[in-house]
């Protein structure tokens, strides 16, 4: 199981999260100054993750070469986050803190009745991520995004576009 900057803690038979780095912030609808890892890089990338409520929080990552994976690009962000599998198997479990409880069994699979939608922006256009955010590449300016949405949306809606630095 991969699990990012996250580490999971069996304390008294109750799941406790444990996280690394920044801890996860308080979702916001935008205007709050937008946190960058490594802001004097040369090239910087983005993460957004919009709630089902629509409450949104957004990352910036500076990096040196010329791409970030989105592997790495999420262990960097600071955000909370829970994936399982590896490669183009790995599934997003639970991101920034949603949904609240994991499941019980302690698999990863969508709840009843959401998943985690991953989109990539690039020159100011969301697309979906076909395959999975482990196989996404970033370049400067781009960014990864995430939504939760209902199982019923056959096409969800991207989230907001980020504030760059």
């Amino acid at each position: 199981m991969r699990r990012g900057c996250v580490a999971l803690a069996l304390a008294l038979a109750s799941l406790v999260p444990i996280t690394c780095g920044e801890p996860p912030a308080a979702p916001h609808n935008a205007s709050s100054r937008l946190a960058c890892v490594d802001p004097n890089a040369p090239h910087h990338a983005y993460v957004v993750v919009e709630h089902l409520s629509g409450a949104w929080i957004e990352r910036c990552v500076g990096f040196g070469p010329e791409i970030i994976g989105g592997q790495t690009i999420m262990d960097r962000s600071g955000i909370a986050y829970i994936a399982q599998g590896g490669g183009p198997s790995t599934v997003m479990c639970r991101l920034d803190l949603e949904p609240l409880a994991p499941n019980p069994d302690g698999a990863c699979a969508p709840s009843a009745n959401s998943y985690w939608a991953a989109f990539v922006e690039s020159q100011g256009r969301w697309s979906i991520v076909r395959g999975t955010f482990t196989q996404v590449q970033l370049r400067d300016n781009e960014a990864l995004g995430w939504r939760y949405v209902r199982l019923d949306q056959r096409s969800p809606s991207p989230p907001p576009s980020p504030h760059r630095l």
